[in-house]
């Protein structure tokens, strides 16, 4: 069920994309007078321009996740910390059986991490956040402590296979302390609509 909470609430991503026009009134406005033709710019300077509200992933939450100034993450080098003195973090299928154990250091991405220790995380646009092949899905508890997701990162998401209230995408979720022993749980298939188009590809 926690799959299928997040779709209905979502709008499509092309809607986010569109704007109406300034009424043709306020453009086609014309007089030979300087306060007429000042009026007819702030009426075009002040036409409403509609964009939609998201609602919040998370049903009933009173910290609605509508916008965020958290910054992109990029790619970087992981140093492996020395064993038992790392953030643990869980990586599990779909059917919620256990891939891989695995530590990373505080600020390493958890896109990162999936590749320096071989979990089948894709990423194939490189942390751009151009695509959704490193969609994962969250324990609810621990994703109310991440920032949250920027505008970009909201428009991948709703192009991603199995999406839930608790998605990211791996390549912005850095870890720190309080992400220790999170599971981290990959879906059944991903969707990289450069290349498979509507066509996910199972994992």
């Amino acid at each position: 069920m926690n799959h299928l909470r997040g779709a209905a609430g979502r709008l499509p991503w092309a809607t986010r994309l569109w704007a109406p026009s300034v009424p043709a009134s306020a453009r086609t406005f014309t007089s030979h007078s300087g306060a007429s033709s000042r009026f007819s710019k702030q009426l075009v300077k002040s036409a409403p321009r509609w964009r939609p509200t998201l609602p919040s992933r998370i049903t009933g939450s009173q910290n609605q996740r509508l916008f965020s100034t958290s910054p992109v993450v990029r790619h970087t080098e992981i140093i492996r910390p020395e064993p038992g003195t790392g953030i643990k973090i869980h990586f599990k299928d779909s059917k919620g059986e256990l891939i891989k154990t695995i530590e990373g250091r505080e600020g390493d991405s958890i896109l990162d991490l999936a590749h320096e220790y071989d979990v089948d995380l894709e990423g194939a646009c490189e942390a751009s956040l151009a695509c959704s092949t490193c969609h994962v899905i969250l324990p609810e508890e621990y994703y109310d402590i991440l920032p949250e997701p920027v505008d970009e990162e909201n428009d991948m998401l709703d192009m991603a296979f199995g999406l839930t209230d608790t998605s990211r995408l791996g390549c912005q979720v850095k870890l720190t302390p309080e992400l220790d022993g999170m599971t981290v749980t990959l879906p059944s298939a991903t969707r990289n609509m450069f290349v498979d188009g509507a066509k996910p590809t199972k994992h």
